[in-house]
């Protein structure tokens, strides 16, 4: 067991407590919350719903926080992820924690007074999804943990829907399911990279458990399946001529790249094999971005 409690000769600063809220995965929470609300119908009270997507935020950040925490074992093993503030020491474990409760508490409090019972009581689940269910169990317990808890970082854009409408419908549960099916690829190719390290932390990651070969072909499947699905607002009318273009040219260029990484020998311990599966995980990124936002833009400016 590694000792994450030791100290360390740096003191933590803000930028550390504020490292905790994984500000990265935050941007694209808020991102994808931000698109739910201006596509959601309605004018909206701009100012409650200010408050909706700043919950949404805090909440993502708590998450985020809770994560550190429990995984902190698993952060110090990894390359990738030792430096982060309680492995390294700066940040006590029971600072994290405390952290990642209080802002789920103020994080639920808000939406509750912003929004009603509904979008608060989705915004709780969510975070009870990703720091409990997906960190404390399925992480650590089935290679198919990205696939169910990747719920978690689905669930944004029908929280900030629920916020402005009060309710849920077809249109929010196909932005849920978009980002659902763009997880595990997303994170599989990362996966892919990381392969030594998940080892070295028994952490039972697709590459770990079933092996190279097998998560490249898993990578394929949802990728194909993720780009007929990128083009489904289209024919509830949720999307438009814009949006329809960049899911379409980007589901095309999403397929292709996933082709790629299952025709690579990706993860096999050959840095160049491994330039596929970090193309498709780059690109994963922007894909996603582009989609909400071209959504974002018609909605928002009636295009």
């Amino acid at each position: 067991m590694v000792d994450v409690s030791a100290s360390h000769d740096r003191p933590a600063t803000a930028s550390d407590y504020f490292a905790l809220l994984k500000p990265r995965v935050m941007s694209l929470v808020v991102f994808t919350a931000l698109a739910g609300y201006v596509a959601a119908p309605g004018a909206g009270d701009w100012v409650l719903g200010f408050a909706a997507i700043l919950a949404i935020a805090v909440g993502a950040g708590a998450s985020g926080a809770l994560n550190m925490w429990f995984d902190a074992d698993i952060d110090a093993v990894m390359t990738r992820t030792r430096a982060r503030p309680v492995p390294s020491g700066r940040v006590a474990r029971e600072e994290a924690l405390m952290l990642g409760l209080i802002l789920s508490g103020l994080s639920v409090l808000t939406m509750q007074l912003a929004a009603g019972a509904f979008a608060a009581a989705l915004l709780a689940f969510t975070i009870f999804f990703y720091a409990v269910v997906y960190t404390m169990w399925l992480k650590r317990s089935t290679p198919q943990s990205i696939v169910i808890g990747g719920l978690a970082g689905a669930l944004p854009p029908a929280i900030a829907w629920a916020a402005k409408t009060g309710a849920l419908s077809l249109n929010p549960m196909i932005l849920v399911a978009i980002i659902f099916m763009w997880t595990p690829p997303h994170f599989w190719s990362l996966s892919l990279l990381q392969k030594r390290d998940y080892a070295a932390a028994k952490v039972p990651m697709l590459p770990v458990a079933r092996g190279t070969a097998v998560t490249r072909a898993h990578i394929f499947v949802y990728s194909a399946l993720l780009a007929p699905l990128g083009l489904a607002p289209l024919m509830t009318g949720l999307g438009h001529g814009l949006y329809g273009a960049v899911a379409a040219v980007g589901g095309a260029a999403f397929v292709v790249l996933a082709w790629r990484v299952l025709g690579s020998k990706a993860g096999d311990g050959d840095k160049d094999a491994d330039k596929p599966a970090r193309r498709l995980f780059g690109f994963s990124i922007f894909y996603l971005f582009a989609l909400f936002a071209a959504l974002m833009i018609e909605r928002g400016f009636g295009l």
